[in-house]
């Protein structure tokens, strides 16, 4: 088997059936990959299929606030059957765990209410920003026009008094249709900014890929590092994560970059000195997961 990494195709847009030969497990992000957002991406999740039929695994990793069970739920409805994953990890699932660790306890919360099942299971009294323990942070709790922005005069009270701030979430932003919304990690960004202390557990951070490895072995697929991929749009969650983990990356850039190269046609060169200007690289880059 020859090594992806001394390929001619890597200047090239990956497809996932030239790479089949080099990996055996997938850990997919969901935002930016196999939806935009708003509605389901067909071709990648006629990749993602077409990986499985193969004989490889997929593992959703997500870092949406939701707990798996629930975007599993959201993802069926939108028309996604378990023909294209194996089984799903959120950062919910991971900071879930940092929850109940602070419980019970009294929490300042921020976010909307379909984040709900987040709480599911602890021991946790929502109360106002004075007689908080903690702050706990899903999103904006406008969820399509939300700003971290909105949340200065509540941060500054938090900082005054010493809270942290879990963070459901670490995306900055996400692709929502035609649009960016902005996600968790932005107001944790503005806490961490004014001096507090933010904690996250999803991408790019150890836990998520603890459950994503977990979830995995419990399905009897025990894949090396070396024949695991990551698969996002997102250089400094997706891709830093992978790199953390010890895996390679395939780039998205039609998610939350949106193809930077402004109508000069993909270029996986650009992409690569773009991506270097956020301090992250990928092996693989494709402007959308295809087979």
């Amino acid at each position: 088997m020859s090594d992806p990494a001394s390929s001619t195709d890597m200047m090239k847009p990956a497809k996932l059936s030239k790479l089949r030969e080099f990996y055996d497990v997938l850990y997919c992000d969901v935002w930016g990959v196999i939806r935009d957002g708003r509605d389901l991406l067909p071709p990648a999740v006629d990749a993602l299929v077409a990986f499985r039929k193969s004989g490889g695994r997929v593992c959703l990793v997500s870092n949406s606030p939701r707990r798996s069970s629930s975007l599993k739920s959201m993802l069926a409805q939108m028309g996604l059957t378990g023909d294209a994953y194996d089984d799903a990890v959120t950062s919910g699932d991971a900071i879930h765990e940092e929850l109940a660790l602070r419980s019970p306890g009294k929490v300042f919360r921020i976010g909307p209410d379909m984040d709900d099942s987040l709480y599911q299971g602890v021991e946790l009294d929502f109360v106002d920003i004075d007689d908080a323990d903690f702050i706990s942070c899903t999103g904006p709790d406008d969820y399509w026009d939300g700003r971290p922005e909105d949340y200065q005069d509540i941060l500054g009270v938090a900082l005054d008094q010493g809270l942290d701030l879990v963070c459901a979430n670490p995306d900055i932003v996400v692709q929502a249709g035609d649009r960016l919304i902005y996600c968790a990690g932005a107001i944790a960004r503005l806490y961490e900014k004014m001096g507090g202390k933010s904690v996250v557990a999803g991408k790019p951070h150890a836990p998520i890929y603890r459950l994503a490895n977990e979830a995995m072995e419990k399905l009897g697929s025990k894949s090396s590092k070396d024949r695991t991929l990551a698969i996002g749009d997102g250089p400094e969650t997706d891709l830093d994560g992978a790199k953390r983990a010890g895996i390679d990356a395939l780039f998205i850039a039609d998610g939350i970059l949106r193809d930077p190269n402004s109508g000069e046609g993909f270029n996986p060169q650009s992409i690569h000195r773009i991506l270097a200007e956020y301090g992250t690289n990928a092996k693989w880059v494709a402007p959308s997961l295809v087979w």
